[in-house]
């Protein structure tokens, strides 16, 4: 196991910063590595806490009387310089637990009402996203969504359209389109279950 010595925080930014951990690799070499993360300081850092409380939630959703629609929005990210189909995703305010910001961040960036549903830890648990440069994670909830699409408690900085996609459309979407790969993933079930969730019933 490498050994670290030092880390120094490079930005001071509000939702995303960079980290330098000056370190000494297993086989006794000098590691200069860079990091991203939602934590403001060093100590939160979960290099250093060694917790994974999540950052982040994403929201897989069921829609309509026949369950036969997913929730997604189509989103302009600056990252890519173009748009992308993710599901309703957000950061976890400090006072909220990841169910809670679930369902505020699916009415913020959809308009509809989420109504989660309970699952074996396994899988609504955080993981991570993209370890080799951050030690973002993210909590997974899903449940079913109603009512109606509004984009009137959308941020002015987000550039959002929500989707209620059937299974020829995530197929069309899959095959075309820009997707982020957790929802990629859970859209490959979306079309393949015979009943919506029927995934979450192989660990009890």
């Amino acid at each position: 196991m490498g050994k670290i010595n030092s880390i120094t925080k490079q930005t001071d930014n509000r939702y995303v910063n960079l980290y330098n951990v000056k370190a000494t690799s297993v086989h006794n070499t000098p590691v200069n590595y860079f990091v991203a993360s939602r934590a403001r300081d060093v100590e939160s850092l979960k290099l250093v806490t060694r917790k994974n409380k999540p950052d982040g939630v994403i929201i897989y959703s069921i829609y309509g009387e026949n369950h036969d629609k997913v929730v997604l929005i189509r989103q302009y990210r600056y990252t890519l310089g173009d748009y992308i189909y993710e599901f309703p995703a957000g950061l976890v305010e400090p006072d909220e637990n990841y169910h809670e910001g679930a369902v505020r961040e699916m009415y913020e960036e959809t308009g509809l009402k989420l109504e989660p549903i309970p699952v074996a830890e396994a899988y609504q648990k955080p993981y991570f996203t993209t370890v080799g440069m951050t030690d973002e994670s993210c909590a997974t909830v899903y449940g079913y969504a109603s009512g109606q699409i509004s984009s009137k408690a959308q941020e002015a900085t987000e550039e959002i359209e929500v989707v209620l996609a059937d299974k020829e459309e995530v197929k069309r979407i899959l095959q075309e389109e820009n997707v982020a790969i957790m929802t990629a993933y859970m859209l490959m079930h979306f079309l393949e279950d015979k009943e919506p969730f029927a995934f979450l019933n192989q660990i009890k």
